[in-house]
């Protein structure tokens, strides 16, 4: 008898509070490492009423004009209205930064292949055959309906739309095999004008159905679009932005394991993002080479030590090979060593602002650098397959 059961996971606009400070935090970044490739950061932004609050460690010899930096960021979203959520013009940016604190940066050392993590932490890893990416279906899907909800509002061809929104998606699966999307929720804030009805037939119209195509939906979808009926007052009106709260929507919507860190405002000696990174990487890797359906790798790090504590691989039963002779062959091809993830990924680069919004994984371009699939004939080769 098939295996029934549903999944469903969310995304949030890249006006919603969370993905404000998230932007903020990384744009920081970026603005450090353009000039500073070394620097070091780990940045918290909290945005609430018409406040901006920027504080962490930064340790960068670029000067940083971070009140321009905010304004540049709340801009370019589309936040100029303190009454329906903050003004990029009016707010007021508050900074609180201090140097890394001595006795990390002296466990990292000096840049290269023996420095040391930057703190200690679990990360995890995923892929899977669900989506071209590779990446599970439902997270993709939402990822897609706010990327779309972001385009219909900057083009006009929904005018009414303000920044803040969020969707999920469900998806019903059998026997592990996604068959299709069955309940679809959009939360979409608006002008105090739009009639509801209208909003509501448009939004299906010009956002759930150009995201999921017809022959994804189930015959009986349900589309849930605004159910509190009003959504005028939203942005940091409604709720409080703090940077790393979207973890889940910034990794795999669920599925596979979460660390316990969040990526944003964090330079890449922080292995909360590059073991992130990495992992994705194996996981991709193993996918591409066709070892197994699904993939989740867990590295694991202590702060000082250069090598992971540990290096995990679970294929779920769904590989050609055992799981545990993966792994050993696994850490022949992959150096998992924080120096040598960093160097292999690029990642002292000013990359990570577009990594702020649609998740960090499942993307395309030169930035995404964990995202290649070089090493997949290199693990077809030691492993036979």
């Amino acid at each position: 008898m098939a295996t029934r059961y549903s999944f469903t996971s969310e995304s949030v606009t890249e006006g919603h509070p969370d993905k404000v400070a998230d932007r903020i935090s990384d744009s920081i970044l970026d603005a450090a490492t353009a000039e500073d490739r070394y620097s070091r950061e780990d940045c918290e932004t909290v945005l609430l009423q018409g406040i901006v609050v920027v504080t962490g460690q930064i340790s960068t010899s670029n000067r940083l004009g971070y009140a321009g930096i905010v304004r540049s960021v709340l801009r370019g979203i589309g936040l100029d209205n303190a009454l329906g959520y903050i003004d990029w013009k009016t707010c007021a940016v508050l900074v609180y930064a201090e140097v890394q604190s001595p006795d990390i940066s002296a466990g990292i050392g000096k840049p290269g292949r023996g420095m040391g993590a930057g703190d200690p932490g679990i990360m995890f890893g995923y892929a899977s055959g669900e989506t071209r990416k590779p990446m599970p279906l439902p997270i993709m899907l939402s990822h897609r309906m706010v990327r779309r909800l972001a385009q219909v509002r900057r083009d006009g061809t929904l005018p009414y739309l303000r920044p803040d929104g969020k969707s999920q998606v469900t998806v019903d699966y059998e026997d592990g095999v996604p068959v299709s999307a069955s309940r679809v929720v959009v939360a979409a804030q608006h002008t105090e004008k739009v009639d509801r009805s209208r909003l509501s037939e448009e939004i299906e119209a010009e956002v759930i159905r150009p995201s999921i195509p017809e022959e994804m939906l189930s015959s009986d979808a349900l589309f849930l679009v605004n159910e509190t009926g009003r959504f005028v007052i939203g942005g940091t009106r409604a709720d409080t932005g703090i940077t790393g709260r979207r973890i889940v929507a910034d990794t795999y919507g669920g599925f596979g394991s979460h660390g316990g860190g969040c990526f944003m405002g964090k330079d890449p000696t922080k292995v909360d993002r590059s073991g992130g990174y990495a992992a994705r990487y194996v996981a991709k890797n193993i996918f591409a080479a066709g070892i197994a359906l699904r993939c989740t790798v867990q590295p694991a790090y202590a702060i000082g030590v250069s090598e992971p504590v540990s290096f995990t691989i679970d294929i779920t039963g769904t590989g050609q090979v055992v799981g545990s002779l993966i792994g050993g062959e696994a850490s022949a091809v992959f150096d998992l060593s924080q120096g040598a993830v960093i160097e292999s990924l690029d990642l002292h680069r000013p990359i990570y602002r577009d990594t702020a919004c649609y998740g960090h994984f499942g993307r395309d371009g030169e930035k995404f650098s964990w995202e290649r699939t070089d090493r997949k004939r290199k693990m077809e080769q030691v492993l036979h397959v």
